[in-house]
């Protein structure tokens, strides 16, 4: 069973996501804020954690940056979900190490459930991809790269990995030189 980390001051939302999850066969803890979030990642492995940002006592972003300081814990995929929907704190959370961004307001309940499932059953967004794209990367005589790689690749510079480590993952996850180079060259 996959166990989830739902971080949600919002009381009907909160309980909205672990039911939501439960119905999908995942484990669920939840946290009523930052602190409480802390606590349960230290405590427990978590496949994934679902994570608001504005919270009481510590906030998602004091929350990210710990967990990815962290070099027991910073492997832990966490998607933010928050009604902060600026490009400076999307692009913050990112940097900071979340996986994803989902601005409440504008993405249903099924939608996270489905971005949950890939992270866990692919791992991370690298494995997802390849699930998703069952097409070349780049057609004869086209040099466009596939979106989903762009954003791959966009993704993980945003978080601080280096264009090394982003190869080496696409590679190990079965992807060819001429594909990852174009991407990396955008």
């Amino acid at each position: 069973m996959k166990k989830i980390l739902v971080a949600e001051d919002e009381e009907v939302l909160l309980n909205v996501l672990k039911d939501r999850f439960e119905v999908e066969g995942w484990e669920v803890t939840t946290a009523k804020d930052g602190v409480e979030a802390m606590e349960a990642i230290n405590k427990s492995k978590f496949d994934l954690v679902l994570l608001d940002l504005l919270m009481p006592k510590k906030d998602g972003f004091e929350v990210l940056e710990e967990v990815k300081n962290n070099p027991e814990l910073k492997n832990i995929p966490i998607i933010v979900l928050s009604n902060l929907g600026g490009d400076d704190d999307i692009k913050k959370a990112l940097a900071l190490g979340a996986k994803d961004y989902f601005v409440k307001t504008q993405h249903p309940m099924s939608e996270i459930v489905e971005k949950a499932k890939k992270y866990v059953i692919g791992g991370d967004l690298t494995s997802s991809i390849i699930k998703q794209t069952f097409t070349p990367i780049m057609k004869d005589g086209d040099s466009s790269v596939s979106p989903e790689l762009n954003n791959y690749v966009k993704n993980s510079r945003a978080t601080g990995m280096k264009d090394e480590e982003i190869k080496t993952n696409l590679k190990n996850n079965g992807w060819v030189d001429k594909d990852i180079d174009a991407a990396l060259s955008n």
